[in-house]
């Protein structure tokens, strides 16, 4: 009885252990020197982000920027006046935001 039970239990260890390999979401904004930003999104399994949200939000959460990536992840705005922060948004347990300060001028 115990070998049977150890061979059902092994099946479920396996797929419980399958959300552990879930893909985390990145974000990387950088400035071009024209004042302009372009921040690319994706995943840590290598996999691009089109058509997910990218906004830039002011401190006062007033949207800055409203957009979606393109087709090659990215989104190239102007750098807005005051202190900001970009929100990479692909749902639930996938958000990332990108402060103003860490966005790196040339």
């Amino acid at each position: 009885m115990k070998h049977l039970i150890r061979r059902l239990a092994l099946p479920l260890l396996i797929l419980a252990a399958g959300p552990a390999l879930a893909h985390n979401p990145m974000c990387e904004c950088d400035e071009k020197g024209d004042g302009e930003i372009t921040c690319k999104g994706g995943f840590s399994d290598g996999s691009g982000a089109p058509g997910v949200t990218l906004d830039v939000i002011g401190y006062d959460e007033q949207v800055l920027v409203g957009g979606k990536l393109g087709d090659d992840s990215t989104l190239t705005f102007k750098r807005p006046d005051g202190e900001f922060y970009v929100l990479f948004d692909a749902g639930p347990g996938h958000v990332v935001e990108v402060d103003h300060a860490d966005i790196a001028a040339p």
